[in-house]
């Protein structure tokens, strides 16, 4: 089953698709792909626990499955850059903004309509 990742850094989202058994190391290199960045250089850890999502493990094996890494709800997964030969960022994640109330006009009315 496919499973669906949505990537976060501070204010970057990337969304990502991936099977079960997909080791972390070949998620990490398609963000490589997208940002340049080497996998060497990159940390992904749950976003909710902090817990270091490990090379050699399955997505399977780090506890996500087709329940809880829907398409219309996917898990999320905190990315942080090496930034010196030992140290990595803290992580950060800007939260999403909330769209504003829609204006009046705009609102569904209650009217009935007769003819």
């Amino acid at each position: 089953m496919d499973l669906f990742f949505s990537v976060r850094k501070e204010r970057m989202t990337l969304y990502l698709d991936a099977r079960e058994d997909t080791k972390v190391i070949e998620l990490k290199r398609m963000i490589d792909g997208i940002c340049g960045k080497p996998v060497e250089e990159q940390r992904l850890m749950k976003i909710d626990t902090k817990e270091v999502l490990e090379d050699d493990k399955t997505l399977g094996d780090c506890g996500f499955t087709s329940q809880n890494a829907k398409a219309q709800e996917p898990a999320e997964i905190g990315l942080v850059f090496k930034i010196n030969d030992t140290d990595y960022e803290n992580l950060s994640i800007t939260p999403y903004s909330i769209p504003p109330d829609l204006p009046d006009v705009m609102k569904p009315t209650d009217r009935a309509t007769t003819a």
